[in-house]
């Protein structure tokens, strides 16, 4: 039993580092990368389509069996809906589309000037650290 889950580690551990080394790779080429992960989604979802038809499972039990494993895995709402649709929803903003030019650049802008202030709260605990360790 033992020997089985060190092996198994081994194997994840090998493909860990083989899928690393492929999205490095292929994130250089980002035509290429989106080509290969299409044609493999549609691959595994025929795959996938084929089991269920093997199986003779219906279209109504595929129906209610798929949103049972969503429902069950959290997945269902933010893969139909999209997390940042909801938190957008939440917080009363407004659809992108439906955003004025001006109001994207104000928002833009903000960002910036957000990330410039954290970027300067750093300098200084980095500072204050420098300080401390000064004292010792």
């Amino acid at each position: 039993m033992y020997y089985n889950i060190k092996m198994i580690k081994k194997i994840v551990k090998f493909f860990e580092k083989l899928e690393n080394k492929i999205r490095i790779r292929l994130s250089r080429y980002p035509i290429l990368y989106a080509f290969i992960g299409g044609v493999g989604i549609v691959l595994f979802w025929r795959g996938v389509w084929h089991t269920a038809d093997d199986v003779n499972m219906s279209s109504l039990f595929s129906l209610f069996i798929g949103a049972f494993i969503m429902l069950v895995i959290g997945i269902f709402v933010s893969e139909f809906i999209g997390k940042k649709l909801i938190i957008s929803g939440l917080v009363g903003e407004e659809k992108l589309a439906e955003k004025e030019e001006a109001e994207i650049e104000t928002e833009e802008a903000q960002l910036k000037n957000l990330q410039n202030t954290l970027a300067r709260l750093e300098q200084k605990l980095e500072h204050i650290d420098q300080d401390i360790e000064g004292k010792k």
